[in-house]
Protein backbone atom coordinates (compact mmCIF):
# COMPACT_ATOMS: atom_id res chain seq x y z
CA UNK A 1 0.00 0.00 0.00
CA UNK A 2 1.31 3.55 -0.86
CA UNK A 3 2.29 5.50 2.25
CA UNK A 4 -0.15 8.42 2.03
CA UNK A 5 -2.86 5.27 2.02
CA UNK A 6 -1.51 3.95 4.55
CA UNK A 7 -1.09 6.82 6.63
CA UNK A 8 -4.29 7.98 6.17
CA UNK A 9 -5.83 4.70 7.71
CA UNK A 10 -3.73 4.96 10.40
CA UNK A 11 -4.88 8.45 11.31
CA UNK A 12 -8.48 7.24 10.38
CA UNK A 13 -8.38 4.42 13.14
CA UNK A 14 -6.79 6.58 15.64
CA UNK A 15 -9.94 9.08 14.98
CA UNK A 16 -12.35 5.90 15.25
CA UNK A 17 -10.71 4.81 18.14
CA UNK A 18 -10.58 8.19 19.61
CA UNK A 19 -14.59 8.88 19.03
CA UNK A 20 -15.16 5.23 20.51
CA UNK A 21 -13.91 6.36 23.22
CA UNK A 22 -15.33 9.55 23.38
CA UNK A 23 -18.97 7.99 23.47
CA UNK A 24 -19.16 9.93 19.73
CA UNK A 25 -19.69 8.37 16.60
CA UNK A 26 -16.77 8.32 14.18
CA UNK A 27 -19.14 10.02 11.59
CA UNK A 28 -19.55 13.36 13.66
CA UNK A 29 -15.56 14.18 13.11
CA UNK A 30 -14.36 14.98 9.71
CA UNK A 31 -10.59 14.57 9.07
CA UNK A 32 -9.02 17.75 6.96
CA UNK A 33 -5.50 16.83 5.24
CA UNK A 34 -3.53 19.39 5.69
CA UNK A 35 -1.45 19.50 2.24
CA UNK A 36 0.64 22.90 2.95
CA UNK A 37 3.85 22.44 1.34
CA UNK A 38 3.09 19.15 -0.17
CA UNK A 39 2.91 19.06 -4.05
CA UNK A 40 -0.78 18.23 -5.96
CA UNK A 41 0.61 14.93 -6.48
CA UNK A 42 0.25 13.62 -3.06
CA UNK A 43 -3.09 15.41 -2.75
CA UNK A 44 -4.40 13.33 -5.75
CA UNK A 45 -2.44 9.91 -4.41
CA UNK A 46 -4.83 10.96 -0.32
CA UNK A 47 -7.67 11.45 -2.97
CA UNK A 48 -7.32 7.88 -4.44
CA UNK A 49 -7.21 7.15 -0.91
CA UNK A 50 -10.57 8.41 -0.58
CA UNK A 51 -10.19 11.64 1.04
CA UNK A 52 -11.63 14.48 -0.04
CA UNK A 53 -11.46 17.65 2.44
CA UNK A 54 -8.01 19.71 2.15
CA UNK A 55 -6.21 22.42 4.16
CA UNK A 56 -3.89 24.94 2.95
CA UNK A 57 -2.03 27.46 4.54
CA UNK A 58 -0.73 29.66 1.86
CA UNK A 59 -3.03 31.77 -0.25
CA UNK A 60 -0.70 31.43 -3.77
CA UNK A 61 0.07 27.25 -2.86
CA UNK A 62 -3.11 26.73 -2.56
CA UNK A 63 -4.64 28.50 -5.95
CA UNK A 64 -1.64 26.67 -7.60
CA UNK A 65 -3.31 23.21 -6.30
CA UNK A 66 -6.66 23.82 -6.65
CA UNK A 67 -5.82 24.57 -10.50
CA UNK A 68 -3.36 21.75 -10.83
CA UNK A 69 -6.51 19.24 -9.80
CA UNK A 70 -8.76 20.96 -11.58
CA UNK A 71 -9.88 17.64 -13.10
CA UNK A 72 -10.77 16.76 -9.14
CA UNK A 73 -12.54 19.78 -8.06
CA UNK A 74 -16.49 18.90 -7.92
CA UNK A 75 -14.90 15.89 -5.79
CA UNK A 76 -12.09 18.00 -3.44
CA UNK A 77 -13.26 20.63 -0.61
CA UNK A 78 -10.47 23.36 -0.16
CA UNK A 79 -9.84 24.84 3.27
CA UNK A 80 -7.73 27.82 3.91
CA UNK A 81 -6.68 27.20 7.25
CA UNK A 82 -3.87 29.93 7.61
CA UNK A 83 -3.72 33.95 8.47
CA UNK A 84 -5.31 35.65 6.19
CA UNK A 85 -4.37 39.00 5.02
CA UNK A 86 -6.49 42.13 3.71
CA UNK A 87 -4.77 41.81 0.08
CA UNK A 88 -5.46 38.12 -0.13
CA UNK A 89 -9.21 37.77 0.69
CA UNK A 90 -9.90 38.25 -2.96
CA UNK A 91 -8.34 34.90 -4.03
CA UNK A 92 -9.71 33.11 -0.80
CA UNK A 93 -13.35 33.84 -1.91
CA UNK A 94 -12.76 33.07 -5.38
CA UNK A 95 -11.24 29.79 -5.20
CA UNK A 96 -11.82 27.90 -1.51
CA UNK A 97 -14.93 26.25 -0.22
CA UNK A 98 -14.15 27.02 3.53
CA UNK A 99 -12.16 29.50 5.78
CA UNK A 100 -11.34 28.39 9.34
CA UNK A 101 -9.02 31.68 10.12
CA UNK A 102 -11.42 34.89 10.29
CA UNK A 103 -10.05 36.75 13.07
CA UNK A 104 -11.76 40.40 12.64
CA UNK A 105 -14.63 42.12 11.50
CA UNK A 106 -12.31 43.50 8.36
CA UNK A 107 -11.07 40.50 7.01
CA UNK A 108 -14.80 38.94 6.85
CA UNK A 109 -16.41 42.26 5.23
CA UNK A 110 -13.78 41.30 2.03
CA UNK A 111 -14.49 37.80 1.73
CA UNK A 112 -18.08 38.47 1.76
CA UNK A 113 -17.90 41.39 -0.85
CA UNK A 114 -15.63 39.17 -2.88
CA UNK A 115 -17.23 35.75 -2.24
CA UNK A 116 -18.38 35.47 -6.19
CA UNK A 117 -22.49 34.92 -6.39
CA UNK A 118 -22.57 32.25 -8.57
CA UNK A 119 -20.47 29.97 -5.78
CA UNK A 120 -22.29 29.07 -2.58
CA UNK A 121 -21.62 31.22 0.87
CA UNK A 122 -18.35 30.35 1.75
CA UNK A 123 -18.00 28.24 5.33
CA UNK A 124 -16.40 30.07 7.51
CA UNK A 125 -15.06 29.41 11.13
CA UNK A 126 -13.90 32.36 13.99
CA UNK A 127 -10.27 31.53 14.64
CA UNK A 128 -9.47 31.86 18.71
CA UNK A 129 -6.82 33.16 20.63
CA UNK A 130 -7.68 30.72 23.02
CA UNK A 131 -3.63 30.21 25.07
CA UNK A 132 -3.56 33.68 24.87
CA UNK A 133 -0.69 33.58 23.31
CA UNK A 134 1.53 36.99 21.79
CA UNK A 135 2.27 35.46 18.71
CA UNK A 136 -0.68 33.83 17.81
CA UNK A 137 -3.60 34.58 15.35
CA UNK A 138 -6.96 34.54 16.63
CA UNK A 139 -9.63 37.27 18.74
CA UNK A 140 -9.88 36.79 21.97
CA UNK A 141 -12.30 34.44 23.48
CA UNK A 142 -13.92 37.86 25.12
CA UNK A 143 -14.81 39.26 22.06
CA UNK A 144 -16.12 35.75 19.92
CA UNK A 145 -19.39 36.60 20.36
CA UNK A 146 -19.52 40.23 19.00
CA UNK A 147 -17.81 39.25 15.70
CA UNK A 148 -19.76 35.77 15.79
CA UNK A 149 -23.43 38.35 15.53
CA UNK A 150 -21.59 40.74 13.16
CA UNK A 151 -20.28 38.15 10.61
CA UNK A 152 -23.69 36.46 10.54
CA UNK A 153 -25.43 39.03 9.32
CA UNK A 154 -22.67 39.35 6.39
CA UNK A 155 -24.08 38.03 2.52
CA UNK A 156 -21.85 35.35 0.68
CA UNK A 157 -20.83 33.82 4.15
CA UNK A 158 -22.30 30.96 6.16
CA UNK A 159 -20.51 31.75 10.00
CA UNK A 160 -20.06 27.41 11.08
CA UNK A 161 -18.19 27.59 14.19
CA UNK A 162 -14.87 28.05 15.64
CA UNK A 163 -11.06 27.39 15.32
CA UNK A 164 -8.10 27.59 17.70
CA UNK A 165 -4.83 26.46 17.55
CA UNK A 166 -3.62 25.94 21.20
CA UNK A 167 0.03 25.93 22.97
CA UNK A 168 1.33 22.72 22.08
CA UNK A 169 1.55 20.34 25.22
CA UNK A 170 2.48 16.66 25.87
CA UNK A 171 0.14 16.33 28.53
CA UNK A 172 -3.36 15.38 27.64
CA UNK A 173 -4.91 16.75 30.29
CA UNK A 174 -3.51 19.77 29.52
CA UNK A 175 -3.85 19.08 25.85
CA UNK A 176 -7.78 19.23 26.97
CA UNK A 177 -8.43 22.04 28.71
CA UNK A 178 -8.09 24.94 26.24
CA UNK A 179 -10.34 22.60 23.58
CA UNK A 180 -13.17 22.36 26.14
CA UNK A 181 -12.53 26.40 26.47
CA UNK A 182 -13.40 26.03 22.68
CA UNK A 183 -16.55 23.74 23.38
CA UNK A 184 -17.48 26.08 26.02
CA UNK A 185 -17.44 29.23 23.38
CA UNK A 186 -19.52 27.22 20.94
CA UNK A 187 -21.78 26.74 23.27
CA UNK A 188 -22.11 30.23 23.97
CA UNK A 189 -22.82 31.23 20.84
CA UNK A 190 -25.49 28.58 20.57
CA UNK A 191 -27.13 29.85 23.53
CA UNK A 192 -27.21 33.32 22.14
CA UNK A 193 -28.98 31.69 18.76
CA UNK A 194 -26.39 31.23 16.55
CA UNK A 195 -26.64 28.09 14.70
CA UNK A 196 -23.11 27.11 14.74
CA UNK A 197 -21.72 23.40 14.60
CA UNK A 198 -18.58 23.34 13.75
CA UNK A 199 -15.35 23.23 16.06
CA UNK A 200 -12.12 22.53 14.06
CA UNK A 201 -8.94 21.70 16.50
CA UNK A 202 -6.47 19.30 17.23
CA UNK A 203 -3.76 18.31 15.14
CA UNK A 204 -1.51 15.11 14.41
CA UNK A 205 0.08 15.47 18.01
CA UNK A 206 -3.29 15.85 20.09
CA UNK A 207 -6.17 14.96 17.35
CA UNK A 208 -7.20 12.56 20.55
CA UNK A 209 -8.20 15.24 23.49
CA UNK A 210 -9.56 17.13 20.57
CA UNK A 211 -12.20 14.33 20.17
CA UNK A 212 -12.88 13.69 23.57
CA UNK A 213 -13.63 17.49 23.87
CA UNK A 214 -16.10 17.66 20.80
CA UNK A 215 -13.99 18.53 17.60
CA UNK A 216 -15.94 18.14 14.58
CA UNK A 217 -13.21 18.93 11.95
CA UNK A 218 -9.33 17.80 13.23
CA UNK A 219 -6.40 19.27 11.27
CA UNK A 220 -3.96 16.67 10.28
CA UNK A 221 -0.80 17.05 8.20
CA UNK A 222 2.21 15.26 9.17
CA UNK A 223 0.51 11.76 10.29
CA UNK A 224 -0.62 11.77 6.41
CA UNK A 225 1.89 13.59 4.22
CA UNK A 226 5.10 13.04 6.43
CA UNK A 227 7.53 15.86 7.97
CA UNK A 228 7.39 18.97 6.19
CA UNK A 229 10.39 21.38 5.31
CA UNK A 230 10.33 25.14 6.65
CA UNK A 231 7.81 26.63 4.24
CA UNK A 232 9.32 30.07 2.53
CA UNK A 233 6.44 30.81 0.70
CA UNK A 234 4.61 34.06 1.89
CA UNK A 235 0.68 33.91 3.61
Amino acid sequence: MPVIAANLQAVRQRLIKAAQQAGRSPGEIELLAVSKTFPADAVRAAFSAGQHAFGENYVQEGIDKIAALADLRDHLHWHFIGPLQSNKTRAVAEHFDWVHSVDRLRIAERLAAQRPAGLPPLQVCIQVNISGEATKSGVAPAEVLLLARQITRLPGLHLRGLMAIPEPSSDVTAQRRPFAALRALLATLREDGLAVDTLSMGMSSDLEAAVAEGATIVRVGTAIFGARAPASQPS
